[in-house]
């Protein structure tokens, strides 16, 4: 398996010249040459704005783009490539969700989220909650870190309309039952929206077999660059929802009294969009399927069972999160020591993970934490490089 890593590996050429043990993928993703090299591609030899000129590098700007949303929709075998909005990342997607979608409701009606969510997937509906007099609770989650069902039928009620939740959680690596809780959301007429942050780069995403009304994800975390997202809907919801921001492109006809919208995905796509990053994320697509979503999804598994064996060894750490569905994170303490300490030892041997609140103030608070350690994985990750993980936090107990 390491093997099968380090030769991954060597399409990333921030290893090149490196001994770095990257564990925070969570947070984001280093890129592969590939796509670097599609973006540079893009600027070298097609830069200019798309849907608009007639010229041929416009022309072919425009197909690259295009191509790039087909590419997604592939991905996450949406029905129509017409139903994948491009935006700047998970968060931008689920604002114009949080924006967009209560028009219909009234004050009284309830938003559903869990207490694992990020923030993201918080506070824009905090946002319009209180502007609009509207309810916000909260499904718990359980000692191993899964959400607690037991008494759904107090959180799924008739006053219910929105279910956000996230796919997999970035602090407990939990994947929730995302087709379940669709089921359960349109059993009482609800919209489901799955935040797919940390799902998407881990696997596979199916959003016809999922059933969910809308799925977000960033491409950052999956090999892409920064700076582009993606929210799909069913064409229904969408052609009723109005538009999240005005301008040019998202128009069918403007006059100095009123103005009409292009058909979806435009309509939700004001301004010049973010062509070469869309166009980044098309390659970051490409590469993940030739590697294979199955075989990440594997290697991770194998990965994430290998650390928890060696970390569960470590003197008077606490993990959080055990569920036995659960992703390439591990967040942690260690009793004596802070977070913050413990990574500043580990960044003198060249270890980057993730301290802190992990956007998740919420959870931490539900956990008893006002900070914690996190690692996380993906596909050019090893055991050597939990091994050595493993050894740098030995040495800094030591030390301690």
């Amino acid at each position: 398996m390491d093997d099968w890593a380090n030769k991954i590996k060597n399409d990333f050429p921030i290893f090149d010249s490196s001994d770095l043990i990257y564990l925070d993928n969570a947070a984001t993703t280093q890129k592969p040459e590939s796509v670097i090299n599609a973006i540079n591609a893009f600027y070298k030899e097609t830069n200019a704005n798309v849907h608009r000129a007639i010229y041929s590098i416009g022309n072919e700007a425009t197909k690259r783009f295009e191509d790039a949303r087909e590419k997604v929709s592939s991905f996450i075998n949406a029905p129509s490539s017409k139903e994948v909005i491009f935006t700047s990342g998970a968060t931008e997607s689920l604002n114009l969700l949080a924006s967009s979608l209560v028009s219909n409701l009234k004050p009284g009606d309830e938003i559903l989220l869990s207490e694992m969510e990020h923030h993201s997937n918080i506070v824009p509906w905090q946002i319009v909650a209180k502007k609009f007099n509207l309810i916000i609770r909260y499904l718990p989650i359980d000692q191993i870190g899964e959400l607690d069902l037991n008494n759904s039928e107090d959180f799924f009620t008739k006053k219910t309309k929105i279910v956000s939740i996230a796919h997999v959680s970035n602090v407990l690596g939990t994947i929730n039952p995302i087709k379940k809780l669709a089921g359960m959301a349109h059993s009482i007429g609800a919209i489901f929206i799955a935040d797919g942050a940390q799902g998407a780069p881990h696997t596979k995403v199916d959003v016809k077999e999922f059933d969910c009304d809308f799925y977000v994800f960033s491409g950052h975390k999956m090999l892409g660059p920064t700076g582009v997202g993606i929210l799909w809907g069913k064409t229904k919801l969408l052609e009723e929802m109005d538009p999240f921001m005005g301008g040019g492109e998202m128009i069918e006809d403007v006059s100095f009294e009123e103005s009409t919208w292009n058909n979806i995905p435009y309509k939700f796509e004001a301004g010049t969009p973010n062509i070469a990053q869309a166009i980044g994320l098309g390659a970051a697509i490409d590469y993940l399927n030739t590697i294979g979503i199955e075989n990440i999804q594997s290697h991770e598994k194998k990965l994430t069972r290998y650390a928890l064996e060696q970390v569960s060894q470590i003197k008077n750490i606490m993990i959080h999160g055990t569920s036995n569905n659960k992703s390439g994170v591990i967040s942690f303490n260690i009793k004596d020591i802070h977070p913050q300490d413990l990574t500043q030892f580990l960044d003198q041997d060249n270890i980057a993970i993730r301290v802190g609140q992990h956007c998740a103030q919420p959870l931490l608070s539900v956990l008893k934490e006002t900070s914690t350690a996190r690692i996380s994985f993906y596909i050019y990750n090893t055991h050597e490089d939990i091994d050595k993980f493993c050894h740098s936090i030995n040495k800094t107990l030591s030390y301690f």
